[in-house]
């Protein structure tokens, strides 16, 4: 994908993720931060994706979702597309890093599962950002977050 500035709705939702990319991140995600807090990938492509993560075991101690673990799952989607956008414009072995995260938390949960939706703002060469809406069960809006990152070519 080259160079693009993306307004809401510009595209169509990203496909479930595919056997090359779950094979590609199935190692990655063992003993990590992801495979912790029982996050799961959906969909996914370079404009964005969804992932899902259980309330239960991500709580801080007021029984409510950690603010902390909604960030992480935001980061993660948001991460995950970066790769793939950073593996079509620089090859395999392409990744990519976090730069910038900002949140608002609007609500939290108590239970249940929440689930992120991503979507690009930008696809650059060098940069890609992206707005990831994170929404309980019921479809309420819980937070929204913001995410840049630095595209690296191969080593």
């Amino acid at each position: 994908m080259t160079a693009s500035h993306l307004s809401p709705g510009a595209d169509d939702a990203p496909p479930p993720i595919s056997e090359e990319l779950r094979a590609h991140f199935a190692p990655l995600l063992r003993g990590t931060l992801l495979e912790r807090c029982g996050m799961e990938l959906l969909t996914l492509d370079a404009r964005g994706g969804t992932a899902t993560m259980p309330v239960e075991g991500n709580l801080q101690p007021a029984g409510l979702l950690h603010g902390g673990a909604t960030i992480a799952l935001a980061e993660s989607i948001a991460s995950f597309a970066a790769i793939v956008q950073a593996r079509e414009v620089h090859g395999e072995g392409a990744q990519a890093v976090g730069t910038s995260v900002s949140a608002l938390h609007h609500r939290s949960a108590r239970s249940g599962t929440v689930t992120a939706t991503c979507s690009a703002r930008h696809l650059g060469r060098q940069v890609a950002s992206y707005l990831v809406d994170v929404h309980d069960e019921a479809g309420t809006l819980l937070s929204t977050i913001t995410v840049s990152t630095q595209l690296l070519p191969p080593r």
